[in-house]
């Protein structure tokens, strides 16, 4: 049945919560420099999302084609209509329900973390519990509701949670909480296909698809991101036209198989334990035909003496070739890691002017608190700066190898700094960053003109004891910890001479994601409601607005005939539970211009 369409004519906002700012210069760059008015494109309003227009994406700034804005993930827009000079006259032209999820429990609620998707016009919109919304928006001031899937998951053992959604062809790939993936008609809404893809294992874990698909060179790309759930982490691709499966990668292999000599327990079963969940989107690049994707923590996580070893290929960056599925290259940031800091960081696909050379490089903001770039073909580290304000764990990384300068390829568990490395029986011990982060599923942004990296995570420490073991549910036995202090970050790096620029801090962490535009702004949301605007070169705040309900998922921009907009969807509980109770369990979709817009007719479709 479809769900009533709720339009939300006017908002009132909420009170402003307090953000504390530390605000650094960026001298290398122009301070006062305006961007030029770069006209909108129409676009040809082609039917079909083709191949070639995803690996082109960059170049149709009035859609938002993937999930972060081109297969490079940048989530940069070259729209520059909203700049700084009139951030300022932004406002919300339009608001629409997206359902409820008032069966929903814990502290977390309905996890909307999905940007809507918008070809020439129509966007395509995806709520908790994965039904996907075509919505007319060339009307300047509503959306109208087309059609609604609903793929039917039950929610009974599953959980509201969605990061996106792909188009390609004339379909809509929707990934499941339940492990479906379904293809949906964009024209009618029917579901074309649906296939079980992830599954319960013969070791007693159940798979999940966590993340939002990929579509690239003719394949849908989904990976199981349940590694802390007892199962390997995979990525798989699958035919777009029937769902059928053409190659699987596992992120933890096999006993015999490449990297196993890395798990070397006596009984040689620790690899049955899982890890290594592909829990955030990959990125994929035509020149070398592969994905590159980040990998989960190994398990059980905070146990390094069940699994000693380096434990490959977790906590790594991978690169798979699209059309046999094999393993390119890797590269591990942290080996026989206890701290849960996995690296599912989105990888930015980036070419960068290194010494006067352009040199295609993977750029990454690592959840252990330092930014990598490797090379896109090889996989070899080039360079890594600290981005996050506390790291503890070790003193640095060794420039030479990329590995931590404590790390000791002949130990069979590494020791790291004592003082903050928790081994079985253990007291308590304060490590930095937090578990949470620095920077973890939050997708980062990258201006290609200006070459600089973007990204929004939580800072701070935590404090755990070692534990005595491990049960049969990968839980450590006897373990405690507690979050000393969590608090939010927004930080630019010089992407090229990988250096810190500066940094803005929350009083609250930050679960969304960041979104940069040749306006010379960045965008991004807070658990406390706020669309935020900065400028793109001092971080300076310019402008911000209250929805009066938590926001966990990044804002995207797009254009229709001469308008620039400005769109996020909001997630439900998780802070502040007496503000607009009545927003509190459902999804919204809130859509944002410029005040000095006139209205307008809506575009035929030509």
């Amino acid at each position: 049945m479809l769900s009533k369409q709720v339009r939300l004519h006017a908002l009132h906002t909420a009170a402003l919560a307090g953000v504390a700012l530390s605000v650094l210069s960026l001298p290398a760059l122009a301070q006062n420099a305006k961007p030029a008015m770069a006209p909108i494109p129409e676009g040809n309003f082609a039917l079909t999302v083709t191949n070639e227009r995803l690996l082109n994406a960059i170049n149709e700034p009035q859609n938002w084609l993937t999930s972060n804005g081109n297969l490079e993930s940048w989530r940069y827009s070259r729209l520059n209509q909203i700049n700084r000079d009139n951030v300022g006259d932004l406002r919300m032209v339009w608001a629409m329900s997206l359902g409820g999820a008032n069966d929903v429990v814990g502290n977390n609620g309905p996890n909307v973390m999905a940007n809507p998707l918008v070809d020439n016009g129509m966007m395509y919109a995806v709520s908790e519990w994965g039904r996907v919304f075509k919505i007319d928006v060339r009307n300047p001031q509503r959306g109208d509701l087309l059609w609604v899937s609903d793929p039917a998951i039950d929610h009974e053992g599953n959980d509201s949670l969605t990061r996106g959604i792909a188009l390609y062809g004339t379909n809509v790939y929707n990934a499941l909480q339940d492990g479906r993936v379904v293809a949906i008609n964009r024209d009618t809404g029917d579901i074309v296909w649906d296939k079980q893809v992830a599954v319960e294992t013969e070791f007693g874990g159940r798979e999940r698809l966590i993340t939002q698909p990929i579509a690239a060179e003719n394949k849908i790309l989904v990976s199981n991101g349940a590694g802390d759930a007892g199962t390997r982490g995979w990525l798989a691709a699958l035919d777009p036209a029937t769902g059928d499966e053409i190659w699987r990668w596992y992120a933890v292999p096999e006993p015999g198989q490449p990297g196993s000599e890395t798990w070397t327990d006596e009984a040689q079963t620790a690899w049955q334990k899982g890890g290594g969940g592909m829990w955030t989107a990959g990125s994929y690049d035509k020149t070398t035909r592969s994905a590159i994707w980040g990998t989960g923590n190994p398990v059980p996580i905070y146990d390094a003496e069940f699994r000693p070893g380096d434990n490959l290929y977790t906590d790594s960056t991978v690169s798979i070739d699209i059309d046999t599925g094999k393993l390119n290259w890797y590269f591990q940031y942290t080996p026989n890691d206890a701290w849960d800091y996995d690296e599912n960081g989105v990888n930015m696909i980036q070419t960068l002017d290194v010494g006067g050379v352009k040199k295609p490089v993977v750029g990454h903001f690592g959840r252990n608190g330092f930014y990598y770039n490797l090379d896109l073909q090889t996989g070899k580290f080039i360079n890594s700066s600290q981005y996050a304000n506390e790291v503890t764990w070790t003193a640095g990384i060794d420039q030479e190898t990329g590995k931590p300068v404590e790390y000791d390829p002949k130990l069979a568990v590494q020791t790291y700094i004592p003082a903050t490395r928790m081994l079985r029986g253990d007291g308590n011990k304060v490590a930095c960053p937090t578990w949470h982060g620095g920077i973890a599923m939050q997708p980062p942004a990258f201006n290609p003109d200006k070459q600089i990296s973007y990204a929004v995570g939580t800072e701070g420490c935590f404090t755990q004891n070692g534990g005595t073991g491990v049960d049969d549910k990968n839980n450590m036995v006897g373990r405690t910890f507690t979050s000393d202090l969590y608090y939010g970050g927004l930080t630019a790096v010089d992407a090229a001479n990988n250096q810190m620029l500066g940094k803005v801090v929350t009083d609250t962490e930050i679960r969304s994601g960041v979104l940069a535009t040749a306006g010379g702004l960045i965008f991004t949301t807070l658990t406390s409601g706020d669309l935020v605007a900065y400028n793109d070169e001092t971080l300076q705040e310019l402008w911000r607005f209250n929805v009066g309900t938590p926001l966990k998922a990044p804002p995207m921009t797009f254009a229709v005939g001469p308008t620039q907009y400005v769109a996020f969807q909001t997630s439900g509980l998780h802070v502040h539970p007496r503000r607009f109770t009545d927003l509190m369990h459902s999804s919204y979709l809130f859509v944002f211009a410029l005040g000095n817009q006139q209205p307008q007719a809506a575009v035929p479709i030509k």
